[in-house]
């Protein structure tokens, strides 16, 4: 079964984003993927393109202060997630209009679609339970949100 805390990237949670928009967000969470050494650096400007071209066809800000952006590229070898919390709220045109608290970037290889939905799959089967956003938007450090994915991953194991 596929792990959230082993699909976020050591290195790839930030825990107090610095932008509030959509772009500056995409471009911290690329950086901070990069930075774990799972993406190749010399794709961060095509991967930005690519989030943001994927954007404008529709909002990943599903509501509830939730989104997740999510691309696919043939560079990217190994499925890579990357978590950023903002406590003021960031515009993601977000279906629910409401501000977003909780990014999921999700970066896939592009021969894989089945894993890629296995993901979205997993990341969103916790991110629509109330708990799980609620400690996520109350972490404060890495450690507390590893916390909070480790915890998922094992409440996924009981069900």
């Amino acid at each position: 079964m596929l792990k959230l805390s082993e699909l976020v990237a050591e290195g790839a949670i930030l825990p107090a984003l610095i932008a509030n928009e959509r772009e500056g967000v995409v471009r911290e969470l690329i950086g901070a993927a990069i930075a774990s050494g799972r993406i190749p650096g010399d794709i961060a400007e095509e991967l930005v393109r690519r989030v943001m071209d994927r954007e404008k066809r529709g909002s990943t800000g599903f509501g509830r202060g939730v989104a997740v952006p999510h691309v696919k590229h043939t560079r990217i070898t190994t499925m890579t997630a990357a978590v950023g919390l903002s406590s003021t709220g960031i515009e993601f045109a977000s279906l629910d209009r409401a501000p977003v608290y909780t990014v999921f970037l999700l970066l896939s290889p592009e021969d894989r679609p089945e894993e890629h939905l296995k993901a979205m799959e997993v990341i969103f089967k916790n991110l629509s339970k109330d708990a799980f956003r609620r400690q996520l938007r109350q972490a404060q450090t890495v450690v507390d949100v590893r916390g909070v994915l480790t915890d998922a991953d094992g409440q996924h194991l009981v069900a």
